[in-house]
């Protein structure tokens, strides 16, 4: 099974990742702001279930089809390299910005809140690429199941994911002046977080089946 060393390693990047600003912390502060915590709670429900159908997509459905025709597994690995390049390089391209500026938002009923949530993360290929393309990095086949370490390492990664991103609602109009407030912070962050992605882009690149 999955050793604590790899399972930390694999923490400590899920963790990066989900202190990275993108499509979720921004919706998430905003909902937050705009239609207070339980609002944003709601909506937090939501993009968990989106990861919820990410990770069964790719320990079942995926698995069998890249087992069934290889050329698959190929074509997307090279997809996901490319596309955590193509991260590495938006963060610290010339005039990047990072935008955590919270914008007006309707009253929604819990309903929608929740709907909303699932399909904000549901349709970010960054979530569906890195699902793909990050947890291999981090299975063995010597080391049993590749199903079973699928299914831990997804959940941790879930479990860390809530776990920030229900600070970030609880603390979401301190947490949209600090990063207001501290933009040498956000330019170090994006080059660490680069590096992390242009590191998994070269390992994935060059791994075997």
């Amino acid at each position: 099974m999955i050793s604590l060393g790899t399972l930390f390693a694999f923490g400590v990047v899920s963790l990066g990742m989900v202190c990275s600003p993108g499509p979720n912390m921004i919706y998430l502060i905003s909902r937050s702001i705009a239609q207070g915590r339980k609002a944003g709670i709601i909506s937090l429900l939501g993009v968990m279930l989106g990861f919820g159908v990410y990770l069964i997509a790719s320990m079942l459905g995926l698995i069998a089809i890249f087992n069934t025709v290889p050329i698959i597994y190929t074509a997307m690995k090279w997809a996901g390299a490319a596309y955590l390049f193509w991260l590495a390089w938006k963060m610290i391209k010339p005039g990047s910005t990072t935008i955590l500026e919270p914008t007006a938002l309707p009253m929604e009923k819990p309903k929608k809140l929740f709907l909303m949530g699932f399909i904000t993360n549901l349709l970010n290929p960054k979530i569906a690429v890195l699902y793909i393309s990050l947890l291999p990095q981090f299975q063995n086949p010597e080391k049993g199941s590749l199903l079973a370490q699928g299914a831990i390492l997804g959940l941790t990664q879930i479990l860390i994911s809530f776990t920030v991103n229900l600070l970030i609602v609880l603390t979401a109009s301190k947490i949209a002046n600090w990063f207001g407030k501290r933009p040498t912070w956000l330019k170090a962050q994006r080059w660490i977080m680069s590096g992390v992605l242009a590191g998994l882009a070269v390992k994935l690149a060059v791994q075997r089946r």
